[in-house]
């Protein structure tokens, strides 16, 4: 297990606004950090949210806020130097992750590593340390930086192929290419959808499989653990539902974990990774697994761990980042989420239909005070629980479908 400062767990726990209080430093303050952020403060810890534009959501309920571009390296160090956090808790992926190298070689703690973060903030380090040095099975792939580049790597991929930047989150810059006609269109989009300075893109081949799950990673100090699969349905190349368990065979299960173990333990580290993989082939009998992707914090997908399990995704997080114990991670009962979306841009976004949706049984809603939205922009989450996945993903969408962002 790797070494992580001892004072985390074993010192002093001060209040926050105290010297001796714990303080996160969360870079990146939309949805998931802002659940991140409240089971941090249940814990007594201090939390400072960051984020590129004000009011993001967890600003609106953190101790501290500060609106920069997390890109720069000579703002985030100040920050960190300013706020003398105890963990520097990394909650997206365009973050100036060269300072945060030169900030955790000084000393500073960054979740789970700097590293970590780092081949993590685009899809080229992780599918390299995947595929090339741990051996892992994905779809076969090409990099290109240039269109001449892209034009030859989708020739040796073949069509139908999937076009991604390396840098991109929520699908944008996402392309299914399946005719030769559809190739040069998905290079202008995934230049100009792609986050940071990078013009450089991945050719995936099309993988067919039955299912795409999340395995929810907890690293800690008492070993690591594993959340039941979360499975998932994407819209190009964004989380629409997710449901909690999903079936697989038992030896799929164990080929699942036994590639979690190896991503996350070459990563490093201590917290909660959401590994993404696809699952080909019937579940009556052993599948094939392709790892796709991973990020080493919570996952959009796990938010159906907010009423699916004894411990949240979030929760999980905070516990493994703090030094503290893990446990047995429980499933209550089947659950599903289902995504709350807008239709269209607008700066004061406003939320109708909520006492219909809660009479969907066991349903819950969190709106997550996005202060902006644009078209497919997530707003909300519905909830709901079940006797089986059908009916829980069948309440969580009708509950979602009651939800009107009016614009």
């Amino acid at each position: 297990m790797d070494h992580f400062p001892s004072h985390l767990a074993t010192s002093p726990w001060g209040a926050p606004g105290s010297d001796q209080a714990k303080r996160l430093l969360i870079l990146g303050s939309g949805e998931l950090g802002k659940e991140l952020a409240l089971e941090a403060m249940a814990l007594g810890l201090e939390v400072i949210a960051v984020d590129s534009y004000a009011n993001a959501p967890a600003m609106q309920v953190a101790h501290r806020a500060y609106v920069i571009d997390m890109l720069d390296g000579t703002r985030v160090r100040y920050l960190v130097e300013t706020e003398k956090p105890g963990l520097i808790v990394p909650e997206v992926e365009a973050i100036a992750t060269d300072t945060l190298m030169d900030l955790e070689q000084e000393g500073w703690t960054v979740i789970p590593t700097a590293r970590a973060a780092r081949l993590t903030m685009n899809r080229e380090g992780i599918r390299r340390l995947a595929a090339e040095e741990l051996g892992l099975q994905t779809s076969p792939y090409r990099f290109a930086e240039t269109l001449e580049e892209y034009r030859a790597a989708v020739t040796t991929v073949g069509l139908p192929c999937v076009v991604k930047p390396i840098m991109s989150s929520s699908g944008k810059g996402q392309s299914l290419v399946r005719q030769a006609s559809e190739i040069d269109a998905a290079w202008d989009y995934a230049c100009k959808a792609g986050r940071g300075k990078a013009q450089r893109v991945i050719v995936e081949g099309f993988v067919t499989f039955e299912t795409e799950i999340t395995l929810l990673t907890v690293r800690a100090q008492d070993g690591t653990h594993f959340c039941p699969p979360v499975g998932h349905r994407q819209e190009a190349g964004d989380y629409r539902e997710s449901w909690q368990p999903c079936p697989l065979h038992d030896d799929t299960w164990a080929e699942c974990q036994r590639m979690a173990a190896a991503v996350t333990e070459a990563l490093g580290g201590w917290g909660l990774f959401g590994v993404e993989l696809f699952i080909a082939g019937d579940a009556s009998q052993p599948q094939t697994v392709y790892f796709s992707e991973v990020s080493p914090r919570p996952h959009d997908t796990g938010l159906v761990t907010l009423v699916s399990q004894n411990m949240s995704e979030f929760e999980l997080h905070v516990r493994a980042i703090a030094g503290l114990p893990i446990g047995k991670i429980t499933l209550t009962q089947p659950a599903a989420s289902a995504v709350i979306l807008a239709t269209d841009s607008s700066e004061a976004p406003r939320f109708t239909g909520m006492a219909e949706a809660l009479q969907v049984p066991t349903s819950k809603l969190r709106l997550f005070g996005k202060p902006r939205c644009h078209r497919n922009r997530r707003m909300g989450v519905a909830l709901a629980l079940g006797d089986t996945v059908e009916t829980a993903r069948d309440r969580a969408r009708t509950c979602a479908s009651k939800v009107q962002v009016l614009l």
